[in-house]
């Protein structure tokens, strides 16, 4: 269950949605909401949401980079000319299969 966020069981969310929504809205803090006791749902708001997802989009970029910089440092790579050859030949090799 994650630690940073407030938790609600989810049955208890109805009785006070317009209350727990606004406070969503005004610390941008997201809502985990429980069924038996276990994390199930959050609750956030869109732009923290999109924030997120930015986040992990600009990560993964980043993560990209840093393992072709290692396959560069790891002798791992190939001139582009060779790479295009081998291209080449794999789709000619399935369009004749």
């Amino acid at each position: 269950m994650p630690k940073s966020s407030k938790s609600l069981s989810l049955k208890n969310f109805p009785r006070n949605a317009k209350e727990l929504t606004q406070q969503i809205r005004q610390t941008g803090h997201p809502l985990l909401l429980t069924v038996n006791g276990k994390a199930k749902f959050v609750l956030q708001e869109a732009e923290s949401y999109q924030k997120m997802l930015d986040l992990i989009d600009r990560l993964e970029a980043i993560e990209g980079i840093r393992r072709g910089l290692q396959a560069v440092e790891e002798g791992r790579v190939q001139p582009v000319k060779e790479a295009f050859a081998e291209i080449r030949r794999n789709v000619k090799a399935r369009l004749k299969a």
